[in-house]
């Protein structure tokens, strides 16, 4: 699978937060997320382990009972069915590997 950067693909999961399938195959998925400021990701677990980098912006992000400062070029990995969220501080890009993939997250079906 190949994907050609393109601007539109992008579908609303949460308030302030979008996100895009960009490429995937057996065993992992691969997606951006657009993270507007003020937004949160509410507190929530999932059977994949979840590795992230983020491109641009500022997070705050709690993965168990730790607590992150998230800056352009850090990154984090979220062990499969540890609880997690996210404050986001400013407008954010992050890019973030799940798996095994996410089914939900396949371009073909509803978030």
């Amino acid at each position: 699978m190949f994907y050609k950067r393109s601007d539109n693909g992008y579908k609303q999961v949460l308030d302030g937060i979008k996100l895009k399938t960009l490429v995937y195959g057996d065993k992992t998925l691969f997606a951006e997320f657009l993270l507007e400021k003020g937004s949160q990701l509410p507190r929530h677990a999932h059977p994949q382990e979840q590795t992230g980098y983020l491109i641009s912006g500022r997070i705050r992000l709690f993965i168990g009972e730790d607590t992150f400062e998230v800056e352009p070029g850090d990154s984090w990995c979220i062990p499969g069915h540890v609880e997690h969220r996210a404050e986001i501080l400013e407008d954010s890009v992050a890019i973030e590997v799940f798996s095994p993939v996410r089914e939900d997250y396949l371009p073909d079906k509803p978030v």
